[in-house]
């Protein structure tokens, strides 16, 4: 069973080694989604989405909103972005029933990376 939960920030960056408009500093309305996937626990929740919003407001949004995401992460392209998140989550919403699936992060309404368990696996 998967559960999701959405979040978004704003946030500053430039893309220094990408040659192209983006290599200029800009701005995005940044979106992600952080995917757990489990079983239901004794209260019948894979973890509580009140828990899961307190963890990521905590560890990710609070430090990358209104940010120069630069200063967080080197070329911080949509792809390293996830892949951040995913480190500072990943330990954090680990339970016996559960664990981190997926990260997904929205540059623009049309654009997304999706990083998955696998991936991050594959990549040690």
């Amino acid at each position: 069973m998967l559960l999701t939960k959405d979040f978004t920030f704003d946030a500053a960056h430039n893309l220094v080694n990408y040659h192209g408009k983006c290599e200029r500093l800009h701005g995005h309305t940044y979106r992600l989604r952080v995917v757990v996937e489990g079983t239901p626990d004794s209260e019948g929740m894979i973890i509580d989405f009140i828990e899961l919003k307190a963890i990521v407001n905590e560890h990710v949004i609070s430090r990358l909103d209104h940010s120069y995401i630069n200063d967080i992460i080197p070329q911080p392209s949509a792809e390293n972005i996830a892949l951040w998140a995913w480190n500072e989550l990943e330990g954090l919403v680990r339970r016996e029933n559960c664990r981190l699936h997926e990260i997904h992060v929205w540059e623009t309404a049309s654009s997304r990376v999706i990083l998955r368990e696998c991936d991050v696996i594959c990549q040690k």
